[in-house]
């Protein structure tokens, strides 16, 4: 009774927090500029903690948490991308010509600014229209990070989880604009930033330190390979005859895997399994009496995929080294600079100095999200090792083997009562920082981007505020449906994907609409619809999420997983994020296109680079 006291009173505090400043964003919002921009005035601090707060979320601490619980260390690559690609790169280089470029257009979104760059309706409309089909699948794996940690937590319906999470926060949204996003954001980055740093400490403490807690993780495999030799003699005994030792391994795992059936069997079929498949009993009963052999069973089967421990990299040319670096490495850390909700930020500051005293807050507060969730979520299988708490590492710690569910576990069982409170509101704020940006971009793309300016061609903003309140409304019902509609352990794969298209579609067009006076009109639109089109193909015919999963038009049309199954040039194709083919692709054309077709007019070129370049820009 007292956890639910406690519980209480902490969600009442954060709720009534928000509420007022949602409210202070609605009081504040004026003008169409004030809700799409935030008046362009927002704190260095405020758009720092903002931006970071929108680029993590429940989707980097849950679903990549949970996939370093598999992937191990490597994942911290994508750290170090966040950092240098994500705030350095994407403030000093980007932000600068973004926010100076936006306002010499009168910009409010990142279609409009593409749109007015190359003088387009067409563009500002197709961008809006990717945005408007694509952001639910990735604000879908945020909403499912959040409602995934309140089921394990307090035992309430996933679906019960989802609605309620994502009312509150369209309330707010549709309310207070991106001011009321701003504020709040800065809120929920300060409540997830002392999250972190608390969940990394109390993490080291139970594993007995910093040197103690890598050493046990490096030792897991060594150990597991221990316990399977000592049962051998047993596995042998139960094993037919004839089976050469090297053997016998793959062979308990296949038993094991099928004996997991009867779970859902009655007695009739039980009895009808084991007359078919004698062996199961054997295996059943040496599992029951050396329960950690299910430690080995695991690794064998991530061994396949190419894993090493860990520890260490996946080996070369394998499914898992695919999926580490081309899709949750390079995808998101790439992706990050063509994210329209993340682009319009740099538009809110009044200068450049404003963006690079913002790089060393935004850093920071990206370390430690990152780092920690990443480091956490290897560190676990230390932790799930332990006998006190199940002697098995996390993948088999959680059920069904589900990688979304691992941190909200380590949490509830690793850390004190308290901090699961604490970290219940962590993840919260991480989940509504992000789903209010994305229900806020999804909202300006439809009321300004492709209703107003779009498809009416309007400049008169009277309707915006309305139609983008509306487009709001319409984005969450959309990422509501999803969450009921996509596979388990989806976070991670589905961040991956919206990143890998959006940076196909727009980094082209968008690069190019800052730096090069001679990409034109016809560059951009072949750009973002090849790159688009091309990065769409790859996702639904040709990729094979997470390695296992078929494409999902290939499976579905052709009955094929994917139309590459064989490596072509010593590639795996279908293990390769569409980014990885598609915005090379898309670049191409962009340059080749612009080179043989008229740039824009001077004056319009010097309207939209005025004062780029020059120093102490204002």
């Amino acid at each position: 009774m007292n956890s639910v006291m406690t519980l209480s009173i902490f969600a009442i505090l954060y709720l009534c927090a928000v509420a007022y400043l949602g409210f202070r964003g609605y009081k504040a919002t004026q003008t169409t500029a004030d809700y799409l921009v935030a008046g362009r005035k927002a704190h260095p601090v405020v758009m720092a903690l903002s931006y970071g707060a929108t680029f993590i979320s429940t989707s980097a601490i849950v679903g990549f948490g949970g996939a370093a619980a598999v992937y191990g260390m490597g994942v911290l690559w994508l750290t170090v991308f966040n950092i240098f690609v994500g705030i350095f790169i994407a403030f000093v280089v980007f932000g600068k010509r973004t926010r100076r470029m936006g306002l010499h257009l009168q910009a409010h979104t990142f279609p409009e600014l593409l749109g007015r760059r190359f003088n387009s309706r067409f563009i500002q409309a197709a961008c809006a229209l990717i945005i408007l089909v694509f952001m639910p699948l990735y604000a879908s794996a945020v909403l499912i990070g959040i409602a995934r940690y309140i089921e394990s937590t307090f035992m309430v319906d996933f679906a019960v989880a989802v609605t309620v999470s994502s009312l509150v926060v369209a309330a707010y949204v549709i309310a207070g604009g991106l001011k009321g996003v701003m504020y709040t954001d800065a809120l929920q980055g300060g409540i997830m930033f002392v999250g972190m740093i608390i969940l990394i400490f109390y993490t080291y403490a139970q594993l007995g330190g910093v040197v103690d807690a890598h050493k046990k993780l490096d030792v897991i495999p060594a150990d597991t390979a221990a316990q399977w030799e000592a049962a051998l003699p047993e596995v042998r005994a139960a094993a037919p005859a004839g089976l050469e030792d090297a053997a016998l391994l793959g062979w308990f795992a296949g038993v094991a895997e099928e004996l997991k059936k009867t779970a859902a069997m009655d007695d009739a079929q039980k009895a009808a399994f084991f007359e078919k498949l004698p062996e199961a009993k054997a295996v059943g009963g040496i599992l029951k009496a050396h329960p950690e052999l299910v430690n080995q069973l695991v690794i064998a089967k991530l061994s396949k995929s190419g894993f090493q421990g860990w520890t260490r990299m996946p080996k070369k040319d394998s499914p898992m080294l695919y999926t580490l670096i081309t899709s949750l490495v390079m995808g998101v850390g790439l992706g990050v600079l063509a994210q329209p909700q993340l682009a319009v930020r740099f538009m809110t500051v009044k200068s450049d100095q404003e963006l690079h005293r913002a790089v060393l807050v935004g850093s920071v507060f990206i370390l430690s999200m990152t780092g920690v969730a990443f480091t956490a979520g290897a560190l676990s299988n230390a932790w799930f090792l332990m006998p006190e708490h199940g002697g098995k590492v996390a993948l088999a710690s959680v059920p069904g083997g589900n990688i979304d569910s691992i941190i909200p576990a380590f949490i509830n069982g690793a850390l004190p009562k308290w901090f699961g409170l604490l970290f219940m509101l962590t993840l919260l704020s991480a989940a509504m920082s992000t789903l209010s940006s994305q229900f806020h971009t999804m909202g300006t793309a439809i009321g300004r981007d492709f209703f107003e300016k779009g498809l009416m061609g309007s400049k008169a903003g009277a309707g915006t505020v309305l139609i983008t309140r509306l487009g709001i409304v319409l984005g969450l019902v959309a990422t509501v449906v999803l969450c009921f509609v996509l596979p388990e352990g989806i976070i991670a794969a589905a961040t991956a994907i919206f990143f890998g298209l959006c940076a196909a579609a727009f980094l082209p067009a968008y690069a190019g609409a800052l730096f090069w006076k001679g990409m034109t009109r016809a560059g951009a639109v072949a750009s973002i619809c090849t790159g688009f089109l091309f990065g769409f193909f790859w996702i639904t015919f040709i990729q094979m999420p997470k390695t296992t999963l078929p494409a999902i038009l290939s499976n579905y049309l052709l009955g094929k997983p994917t139309l590459l199954p064989e490596p072509v040039f010593g590639i795996h194709w279908n293990w390769v994020e569409a980014l990885f083919v598609a915005l090379p692709v898309s670049a191409v054309v962009a340059v080749v296109v612009s080179l043989a077709t008229k740039r824009e007019s001077d004056e319009h070129l010097a309207l939209c680079f005025g004062g780029i370049g020059r120093k102490h820009a204002k």
